[in-house]
Protein backbone atom coordinates (compact mmCIF):
# COMPACT_ATOMS: atom_id res chain seq x y z
CA UNK A 1 0.00 0.00 0.00
CA UNK A 2 1.60 3.11 -0.98
CA UNK A 3 1.15 6.68 0.84
CA UNK A 4 1.41 10.48 0.23
CA UNK A 5 2.94 12.64 3.11
CA UNK A 6 3.14 15.83 2.34
CA UNK A 7 5.39 17.99 4.76
CA UNK A 8 7.27 15.34 5.36
CA UNK A 9 10.26 17.29 5.77
CA UNK A 10 8.87 18.93 8.78
CA UNK A 11 8.80 17.93 12.76
CA UNK A 12 5.94 15.94 12.54
CA UNK A 13 6.33 14.89 8.78
CA UNK A 14 9.73 13.22 9.67
CA UNK A 15 8.37 11.24 12.25
CA UNK A 16 5.51 10.17 9.79
CA UNK A 17 7.46 9.08 7.22
CA UNK A 18 9.88 6.71 9.66
CA UNK A 19 6.83 5.57 11.15
CA UNK A 20 4.94 4.55 8.26
CA UNK A 21 7.93 2.86 6.72
CA UNK A 22 9.05 0.56 9.59
CA UNK A 23 4.90 -0.48 9.63
CA UNK A 24 5.07 -1.58 5.74
CA UNK A 25 3.85 1.15 4.05
CA UNK A 26 5.22 2.48 1.01
CA UNK A 27 5.36 6.00 1.23
CA UNK A 28 5.86 9.05 -1.10
CA UNK A 29 7.41 11.79 1.12
CA UNK A 30 6.52 15.65 -0.73
CA UNK A 31 7.81 18.81 0.68
CA UNK A 32 8.03 22.18 -1.01
CA UNK A 33 11.63 21.95 -0.43
CA UNK A 34 14.38 19.41 -2.12
CA UNK A 35 14.29 16.00 0.44
CA UNK A 36 17.24 13.61 0.83
CA UNK A 37 16.25 10.56 -1.77
CA UNK A 38 16.78 7.92 1.19
CA UNK A 39 14.52 9.21 3.22
CA UNK A 40 11.46 7.53 1.64
CA UNK A 41 10.56 5.26 -1.13
CA UNK A 42 9.60 7.83 -3.21
CA UNK A 43 10.63 11.65 -3.21
CA UNK A 44 8.31 14.71 -4.96
CA UNK A 45 9.07 18.20 -4.52
CA UNK A 46 6.68 21.04 -5.56
CA UNK A 47 3.57 23.34 -4.25
CA UNK A 48 0.74 22.32 -3.18
CA UNK A 49 -0.91 25.48 -4.22
CA UNK A 50 -0.40 24.50 -7.85
CA UNK A 51 -3.43 22.04 -9.12
CA UNK A 52 -1.44 20.23 -11.45
CA UNK A 53 1.66 19.58 -9.17
CA UNK A 54 -0.48 18.15 -6.71
CA UNK A 55 -2.54 15.69 -9.45
CA UNK A 56 1.08 14.10 -9.89
CA UNK A 57 1.70 13.91 -6.42
CA UNK A 58 -1.79 11.63 -5.36
CA UNK A 59 -1.58 9.75 -8.53
CA UNK A 60 -1.22 6.10 -7.89
CA UNK A 61 -1.31 6.17 -3.44
CA UNK A 62 -3.89 3.98 -1.94
CA UNK A 63 -4.35 7.06 0.59
CA UNK A 64 -2.94 10.36 1.95
CA UNK A 65 -1.94 12.23 4.78
CA UNK A 66 -1.65 15.91 4.55
CA UNK A 67 0.59 17.40 7.13
CA UNK A 68 1.50 20.03 5.16
CA UNK A 69 1.32 23.97 6.87
CA UNK A 70 2.26 27.26 7.78
CA UNK A 71 2.33 26.05 11.38
CA UNK A 72 1.67 29.50 13.14
CA UNK A 73 -0.23 32.60 12.53
CA UNK A 74 3.30 33.79 12.33
CA UNK A 75 5.16 31.99 10.05
CA UNK A 76 4.32 34.20 7.27
CA UNK A 77 2.39 37.45 6.72
CA UNK A 78 -1.55 36.60 7.53
CA UNK A 79 -2.95 36.66 4.04
CA UNK A 80 -0.17 34.26 3.08
CA UNK A 81 -1.08 31.68 6.18
CA UNK A 82 -4.43 31.47 5.77
CA UNK A 83 -4.13 31.45 1.83
CA UNK A 84 -1.47 28.72 1.27
CA UNK A 85 -3.17 25.98 4.54
CA UNK A 86 -6.51 26.60 2.71
CA UNK A 87 -5.83 26.31 -0.90
CA UNK A 88 -3.56 23.81 -0.61
CA UNK A 89 -5.60 21.49 2.06
CA UNK A 90 -8.32 21.96 -0.28
CA UNK A 91 -6.25 20.81 -3.51
CA UNK A 92 -4.41 18.10 -1.90
CA UNK A 93 -8.22 16.33 -0.37
CA UNK A 94 -9.49 16.82 -3.44
CA UNK A 95 -7.39 15.22 -5.71
CA UNK A 96 -7.22 12.49 -3.11
CA UNK A 97 -11.01 12.22 -3.85
CA UNK A 98 -10.80 12.47 -7.60
CA UNK A 99 -8.10 9.92 -7.47
CA UNK A 100 -9.67 7.38 -5.96
CA UNK A 101 -7.77 7.27 -2.60
CA UNK A 102 -9.24 4.58 -0.10
CA UNK A 103 -8.42 6.48 3.17
CA UNK A 104 -7.59 10.28 4.13
CA UNK A 105 -5.56 11.72 6.93
CA UNK A 106 -6.05 15.62 7.50
CA UNK A 107 -3.85 16.84 10.04
CA UNK A 108 -5.78 19.75 11.98
CA UNK A 109 -4.56 21.64 15.27
CA UNK A 110 -6.48 21.94 18.02
CA UNK A 111 -5.93 25.58 16.74
CA UNK A 112 -8.97 25.09 15.04
CA UNK A 113 -11.38 25.90 18.37
CA UNK A 114 -9.22 29.24 18.09
CA UNK A 115 -7.84 29.50 21.62
CA UNK A 116 -3.99 29.12 21.24
CA UNK A 117 -3.30 32.38 19.25
CA UNK A 118 -6.64 34.29 20.08
CA UNK A 119 -5.53 38.36 20.32
CA UNK A 120 -8.49 38.24 22.25
CA UNK A 121 -7.98 36.17 25.48
CA UNK A 122 -10.95 33.47 25.40
CA UNK A 123 -11.49 30.39 27.49
CA UNK A 124 -13.17 27.12 26.47
CA UNK A 125 -16.68 27.07 27.55
CA UNK A 126 -16.36 23.79 29.20
CA UNK A 127 -13.88 20.79 29.82
CA UNK A 128 -13.10 18.50 29.02
CA UNK A 129 -12.89 20.49 25.81
CA UNK A 130 -14.78 17.55 23.02
CA UNK A 131 -14.51 17.89 19.59
CA UNK A 132 -17.63 20.02 18.95
CA UNK A 133 -16.78 22.46 20.99
CA UNK A 134 -17.39 25.39 18.64
CA UNK A 135 -14.52 27.58 17.07
CA UNK A 136 -14.12 30.95 19.38
CA UNK A 137 -10.86 32.53 18.28
CA UNK A 138 -9.62 35.62 16.16
CA UNK A 139 -6.79 34.42 14.54
CA UNK A 140 -5.71 33.31 11.19
CA UNK A 141 -3.80 30.41 12.05
CA UNK A 142 -6.80 28.61 13.55
CA UNK A 143 -9.41 30.25 11.15
CA UNK A 144 -7.39 28.23 8.55
CA UNK A 145 -7.36 25.01 10.38
CA UNK A 146 -11.26 25.28 11.06
CA UNK A 147 -11.92 25.96 7.07
CA UNK A 148 -9.68 23.23 6.97
CA UNK A 149 -11.32 20.87 8.59
CA UNK A 150 -14.68 21.97 6.39
CA UNK A 151 -12.92 21.33 3.29
CA UNK A 152 -12.15 17.39 4.94
CA UNK A 153 -15.66 17.46 5.44
CA UNK A 154 -17.16 18.41 2.39
CA UNK A 155 -14.56 16.19 0.49
CA UNK A 156 -15.45 12.95 1.80
CA UNK A 157 -19.37 13.74 1.29
CA UNK A 158 -18.65 14.74 -2.61
CA UNK A 159 -15.73 11.76 -2.78
CA UNK A 160 -17.13 9.11 -0.49
CA UNK A 161 -14.09 8.73 0.87
CA UNK A 162 -13.46 8.40 4.85
CA UNK A 163 -11.25 11.28 6.05
CA UNK A 164 -9.94 11.72 9.40
CA UNK A 165 -8.86 15.11 10.91
CA UNK A 166 -6.65 14.69 13.75
CA UNK A 167 -6.09 17.71 15.88
CA UNK A 168 -2.66 17.38 17.80
CA UNK A 169 -1.19 20.13 20.13
CA UNK A 170 2.33 21.21 20.69
CA UNK A 171 3.80 18.26 19.07
CA UNK A 172 8.03 17.70 19.94
CA UNK A 173 10.54 15.54 21.55
CA UNK A 174 13.81 15.97 22.41
CA UNK A 175 15.65 19.33 22.85
CA UNK A 176 12.40 20.97 21.36
CA UNK A 177 10.25 19.35 23.86
CA UNK A 178 12.12 19.83 26.66
CA UNK A 179 12.52 23.86 25.70
CA UNK A 180 9.13 24.20 25.62
CA UNK A 181 8.08 22.48 28.81
CA UNK A 182 10.79 24.11 30.51
CA UNK A 183 9.27 27.96 29.71
CA UNK A 184 5.56 25.95 30.76
CA UNK A 185 7.41 25.45 34.24
CA UNK A 186 9.21 29.10 34.41
CA UNK A 187 5.62 30.75 33.58
CA UNK A 188 2.40 28.44 32.86
CA UNK A 189 0.87 31.29 32.01
CA UNK A 190 3.13 30.93 28.95
CA UNK A 191 0.57 28.03 27.59
CA UNK A 192 -2.77 29.71 28.65
CA UNK A 193 -3.96 29.43 25.40
CA UNK A 194 -2.91 25.94 24.62
CA UNK A 195 -3.97 25.14 27.81
CA UNK A 196 -1.43 23.07 28.50
CA UNK A 197 -1.64 20.47 26.21
CA UNK A 198 0.81 18.53 23.91
CA UNK A 199 2.44 15.44 22.24
CA UNK A 200 5.64 13.58 21.67
CA UNK A 201 6.32 14.01 17.74
CA UNK A 202 6.44 10.52 18.26
CA UNK A 203 2.92 9.20 19.46
CA UNK A 204 1.29 12.03 16.63
CA UNK A 205 3.35 9.45 14.50
CA UNK A 206 1.39 6.50 15.64
CA UNK A 207 -1.79 8.69 15.71
CA UNK A 208 -1.77 9.25 11.63
CA UNK A 209 -0.77 5.22 11.54
CA UNK A 210 -3.57 4.31 13.63
CA UNK A 211 -6.01 6.96 11.44
CA UNK A 212 -4.69 4.95 8.17
CA UNK A 213 -6.09 1.95 9.44
CA UNK A 214 -9.01 2.38 11.24
CA UNK A 215 -12.61 1.71 10.55
CA UNK A 216 -13.84 5.13 10.58
CA UNK A 217 -16.44 6.41 8.01
CA UNK A 218 -17.12 9.73 6.24
CA UNK A 219 -15.24 12.46 8.12
CA UNK A 220 -14.80 12.25 11.98
CA UNK A 221 -12.49 15.33 14.20
CA UNK A 222 -10.27 13.71 16.96
CA UNK A 223 -8.24 15.15 19.68
CA UNK A 224 -4.88 13.42 19.65
CA UNK A 225 -3.40 14.89 22.59
CA UNK A 226 -1.34 13.36 25.55
CA UNK A 227 -3.11 12.43 28.95
CA UNK A 228 -1.05 14.85 30.83
CA UNK A 229 -0.08 18.34 30.75
CA UNK A 230 3.13 20.86 30.14
CA UNK A 231 2.54 22.19 33.90
CA UNK A 232 3.72 21.16 37.62
CA UNK A 233 0.26 23.25 38.40
CA UNK A 234 -2.69 20.93 38.99
CA UNK A 235 -5.21 21.24 35.94
CA UNK A 236 -7.99 22.60 37.90
CA UNK A 237 -6.05 24.99 39.97
CA UNK A 238 -4.40 26.48 36.56
CA UNK A 239 -8.07 26.69 35.13
CA UNK A 240 -9.27 28.17 37.70
CA UNK A 241 -6.45 30.76 37.82
CA UNK A 242 -6.56 31.99 33.86
CA UNK A 243 -9.80 30.47 32.63
CA UNK A 244 -11.87 31.18 35.56
CA UNK A 245 -15.07 31.36 33.32
CA UNK A 246 -14.80 27.87 31.87
CA UNK A 247 -17.33 25.05 33.09
CA UNK A 248 -16.16 21.53 34.68
CA UNK A 249 -18.53 19.61 33.51
CA UNK A 250 -16.39 16.55 34.96
CA UNK A 251 -13.74 16.38 37.50
CA UNK A 252 -9.95 16.67 36.04
CA UNK A 253 -7.88 15.14 38.70
CA UNK A 254 -3.94 16.01 39.36
CA UNK A 255 -1.96 17.06 35.80
CA UNK A 256 -4.56 15.47 33.35
CA UNK A 257 -5.39 17.61 30.35
CA UNK A 258 -8.47 19.08 29.77
CA UNK A 259 -8.71 18.01 26.24
CA UNK A 260 -11.37 15.00 25.64
CA UNK A 261 -9.86 11.77 24.54
CA UNK A 262 -12.22 9.35 24.59
CA UNK A 263 -13.19 9.49 20.26
CA UNK A 264 -9.31 8.82 20.58
CA UNK A 265 -9.39 5.69 22.32
CA UNK A 266 -12.79 4.44 21.12
CA UNK A 267 -12.51 4.60 17.36
CA UNK A 268 -8.56 4.68 17.13
CA UNK A 269 -7.29 2.38 19.90
CA UNK A 270 -5.17 5.62 20.17
CA UNK A 271 -2.97 5.74 23.57
CA UNK A 272 0.42 7.55 23.61
CA UNK A 273 3.41 5.52 25.53
CA UNK A 274 5.70 8.69 25.51
CA UNK A 275 5.87 11.12 28.46
CA UNK A 276 8.17 13.37 29.92
CA UNK A 277 6.89 13.24 33.33
CA UNK A 278 9.50 11.17 35.73
CA UNK A 279 8.08 7.62 36.65
CA UNK A 280 6.67 7.22 40.22
CA UNK A 281 9.71 6.75 42.47
CA UNK A 282 12.27 7.77 40.47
Amino acid sequence: MKVLVTGAGGTLGREVVAHLRATGWTVRAHDRIPLDPAAADEVVTGELRDRARVGEAVAGTDAVVHAAALPSPHAAPEDEVFGNNVRSTYLVLDAAGRAGVGRIVNVSSLSALGLAFARHAVSPVGVPITEEHPFVGDDVYGLSKHLGETVAATVSRRWNVPVVSLRFPFLGTGERLHTHIARVHADPGYDRGSLWAWLDSRDAARAIGAALTATTEDHVVINAVAPDTTALVPTAELLRRYHPSTRFDAPLDGFATPFSRQRAHELLAFEPVHTWRPSPGS
